[in-house]
């Protein structure tokens, strides 16, 4: 049977996401593929570098320009567990990624349509987005990791 390659590559970035989870970063993972081909993937790194910045998506932006020699992402999509949030949004806007997928819906900082829809702003360039693939999954590993961070506490 063939896999829808979205959800292959959304399976791909759950996998980022457990690494993460491991690593007590909240559990966001993310690749960029080009051709079909998956070219960076990457995890939340927030706590690990103390940068607020470490975002999943950011890291693997700057991996894929780098990788593609290039400061524009033309032909690449990104594929990330929950929707991203303003920063990445951004960023995604000025690396001119022409696509992205996203799994869960984040209604506290979405940027894709939860709670702004950066594509709204009218800014340079506009990104296709597709949402909920792999949803329930990607949703779940959030819920269980803020769950048990609420257990530590008590």
């Amino acid at each position: 049977m063939l896999v829808d390659l979205d959800i292959k590559f959304m399976r791909e970035a759950l996998k980022q996401a457990k690494f993460a989870y491991e690593k007590e970063e909240v559990p966001v993972g993310a690749v960029i593929t080009l051709q079909n081909k998956v070219i960076t993937k990457g995890y939340n790194q927030v706590e690990l570098l103390n940068d607020p910045t470490a975002h999943a998506e950011i890291l693997v932006i700057t991996q894929a320009c780098s990788y593609l020699k290039s400061k524009w992402l033309e032909n690449c999509t990104l594929y990330v567990t929950i929707e991203p949030c303003l920063m990445c949004a951004g960023a995604l806007v000025l690396s001119r990624i022409p696509r992205i997928v996203f799994g869960a819906f984040d209604p506290k900082a979405g940027a894709f349509g939860s709670k702004i829809d950066i594509n709204g702003l009218k800014l340079n360039h506009q990104i296709e987005a597709k949402a909920g693939v792999l949803e329930k999954d990607c949703g779940q590993i959030l819920k269980d990791f803020f769950k048990q961070k609420r257990a530590k506490l008590n």
